[in-house]
């Protein structure tokens, strides 16, 4: 048997000096009691200022091993190893304990914070010892998001001979990829590879697709979910619409087009677009003249419709329950709200767009059918776009609004480098004799075939700025941006006629309740937790929930088409077998501590 080791643990705190959500206090307290720790150090009393110093502490505590625990302990492991090489010892005698890579980022996973300590301890890896049990699962599955993530993962699983449910809160499926004009790097067009894969999905017979409609409350086990539905009343019998038009063409009521980001109207009864899945009339109750009076006014689309009782304008909401045994989130992301950034003017200057406003007016589906024109007031007042207003002669593109700025979010949205090329491009193929501009802080083009993308701009003719901008105001009927040239050390002014804003990604605004219902911890951000980032990065912590797509995490398309079918695999893995895990929060710390003993002593006697 190996002699016992003398362990020191180094708690490591984030470079900006926070340890994210989780409190270390208690987890040193923790370890003080483990008869195998020696030591406890952390990044605040004890700053890893010079390899001497610290190799004196090591020395002069006696150890001759090392824990270095924390979000981002890897960050400091070459460090430990160039001072524990001093004393001649090789890797061996350095460990992780990483509560980040096991979803452990608050405070209420301090539990699973000691359990992930401990198994480091013992040098036990955490996943072999925190092993729920199995329980009988039920082969219908519920799928939460109609984007391309629920699309893909519902195919896959329903193409399996598998009963799925696929709920959207939207008149149709598709997501915000069917609002794009092309997909990066290849300039696919992306209706072409979204809508055959959504009328599938409409015509499939072992997918439920249950559109309008959102997730109330969730009961039951693992296997065994039972979740009511919310069906919000459309108040048209899609049964027996037959999509003619006739009463949305007669329907007074207009409201902003959800689909066209904003950027134009829509009448109260409508079909979001026209590829839309299902492909039938809904009525906007918030824009209803009827509902609105309380049936005191207008009912002209009744009068209008050719097919008898179709539209019943004073139809209720309706609630269901069903019962499936796993649930995949995939409920996707928001845009940032540039007007919480008051700098870029967004709102208060017409022709500042953003990115997603930019792409329904350069698709050829949009309002002006793919014309880059100026926004105008129509006689109601509302800022709309139309084909027949002016095209702008010199467009700019602001990278990183609301994204990688200490004042919004820290993190980087991932794919707003890559999208502004491809707008950049769209507009220079729109608008030959345009001046293009792309003012950004760092190129991130880092999937196959982005960075050769980002050079094939280059050289259309854009104009590529690297520096922060700092302000965007109107002069001389033109916009003029303030911002830096960091290549060429200096600053500059630009006189252009629109702007668009390259926003960032954020989790959506009901991404907590749904959170809560279904147990799913979130990072500080917001993104659902998953229970390994690295090697399992669609399961949670709860039996029979996986996660897939931008809900995770930013990410581009092809990176949420994987995570969908890995999502996929899970489940059907867990069908096929008849059992599904248990939840990993309902291992206790004593069960993980007894089993990581138990693996301890086994490889001890192997040894």
């Amino acid at each position: 048997m190996k002699d016992s080791k003398k362990t020191g643990i180094y708690f490591h705190s984030n470079p900006n000096g926070s340890s994210g959500g989780l409190g270390f206090s208690d987890l040193e307290d923790y370890a003080k009691k483990l008869p195998e720790v020696g030591t406890i150090w952390n990044s605040e009393s004890f700053p890893l200022e010079d390899h001497d110093t610290v190799a004196g502490k090591i020395k002069e505590s006696g150890i001759d091993r090392i824990i270095i625990a924390g979000n981002t302990p890897g960050m400091v492991k070459p460090f430990f190893t160039e001072v524990l090489a001093q004393f001649g010892k090789n890797g061996d005698s350095l460990s992780l304990a990483s509560f980040m890579e096991f979803g452990a980022v608050n405070n209420a996973d301090i539990d699973k914070a000691k359990a992930i300590l401990y198994c480091a301890v013992k040098d036990v890896p955490f996943e072999f010892a925190a092993i729920p049990e199995e329980k009988d699962v039920n082969p219908e599955t519920l799928v939460i998001g109609g984007g391309i993530a629920g699309i893909q993962a519902s195919l896959e699983i329903a193409d399996a001979g598998k009963k799925v449910y696929l709920l959207e809160r939207t008149g149709t499926i598709g997501g915000h990829m069917a609002m794009f004009d092309k997909t990066f790097p290849t300039l696919d067009c992306a209706a072409c590879i979204l809508t055959p894969k959504m009328v599938e999905v409409g015509q499939h017979s072992n997918i439920d697709l249950l559109t309008y409609s959102e997730v109330k409350g969730v009961n039951g086990e693992p296997g065994n979910y039972k979740v009511r539905i919310l069906k919000k009343a459309k108040r048209v019998d899609i049964s027996t619409c037959i999509g003619c038009g006739s009463c949305s063409a007669k329907c007074p009521g207009k409201a902003p087009s959800e689909f066209d980001s904003g950027i134009s109207l829509r009448k109260a009864i409508y079909i979001p677009f026209p590829q839309a899945v299902p492909n039938k009339y809904l009525i906007d109750a918030d824009s209803c003249i009827w509902v609105q009076s309380d049936g005191e006014k207008c009912g002209i689309c009744v009068k209008f419709c050719p097919v008898n009782d179709c539209i019943n304008l004073d139809a209720k909401d309706e609630e269901v329950e069903i019962t499936v045994g796993n649930i995949i989130v995939a409920t996707g992301f928001k845009t940032f709200d540039p007007n919480r950034a008051e700098q870029f003017g967004y709102g208060k200057y017409p022709n500042v767009l953003t990115s997603l406003e930019l792409e329904r007016l350069i698709n050829a589906a949009g309002p002006t059918e793919g014309k880059i024109t100026f926004r105008t007031q129509d006689k109601k007042e509302n800022w709309v776009f139309t084909k027949d207003s002016e095209s702008p002669k010199s467009v700019a593109l602001i990278h990183c609004i609301g994204s990688r700025d200490e004042n919004y979010n820290k993190y980087c949205s991932k794919v707003c480098c890559m999208y502004s090329l491809k707008l950049a491009h769209l507009v220079k193929e729109k608008l030959p004799d345009a001046n293009v501009y792309e003012y950004y802080i760092d190129m991130r083009a880092f999937g196959k075939g982005y960075e050769e993308f980002y050079e094939r701009i280059k050289n259309e003719g854009i104009n590529v700025i690297r520096g922060r901008t700092a302000k965007v105001e109107q002069s001389n009927g033109h916009l003029l941006l303030r911002s830096e040239d960091i290549e060429n050390d200096s600053l500059i002014e630009q006189e252009v006629d629109m702007v668009v804003l390259a926003v960032g990604l954020e989790p959506r605004e009901d991404a907590k309740n749904i959170g809560e219902m279904l147990g799913i911890s979130q990072t500080e951000d917001g993104w659902f937790n998953e229970s390994n980032y690295i090697s399992d990065p669609v399961t949670t912590d709860i039996g029979g929930i996986t996660i897939a797509g931008v809900c995770q995490g930013p990410k581009d398309i092809p990176d949420t088409v994987v995570q969908a079918s890995a999502a996929a695999a899970r489940v059907l893995q867990s069908i096929i077998k008849g059992k599904v895990k248990g939840n990993i929060k309902d291992v206790s710390l004593q069960n993980i501590e007894s089993k990581a003993n138990k693996l301890y002593s086994m490889m001890e006697d192997k040894s």
